[in-house]
């Protein structure tokens, strides 16, 4: 049994199914799950619009799910999946481009 937060989510790391590279980190919520499995594309819970999103609806860059697997304690999953593009908002391929500097902590 999945462990979802008291707002009905679990994070979900995306990994590039064919070199592994992490690509973003999205929330999904039952809704949201059930729409991955079922339809073969990712689906995530949008906590800033409050709503169900399909990544790719709006650019094309849609992710292709390949598997996905929670972790040990069942409140995080791992989505392996083909990206149809970048996957970031800015353009670039991954969300995890900028390092991380010093004064990021102040």
């Amino acid at each position: 049994m999945l462990k979802l937060d008291d707002k009905g989510l679990i994070p979900a790391i995306i990994q590039d199914a064919s070199n592994n590279e992490v690509l973003m980190l999205g929330y999904m919520n039952k809704e949201s799950l059930k729409r991955t499995l079922a339809s073969g594309d990712v689906w995530f819970y949008s906590r800033s619009r409050q709503e169900l999103w399909h990544k790719g609806a709006t650019s094309g860059n849609f992710l292709r799910m390949k598997s996905i697997t929670k972790d040990c304690d069942s409140d995080t999953l791992l989505v392996k999946a083909e990206p149809a593009g970048p996957v970031c908002h800015t353009g670039n391929r991954t969300c995890f481009f900028q390092q991380l500097e010093r004064q990021d902590t102040d």
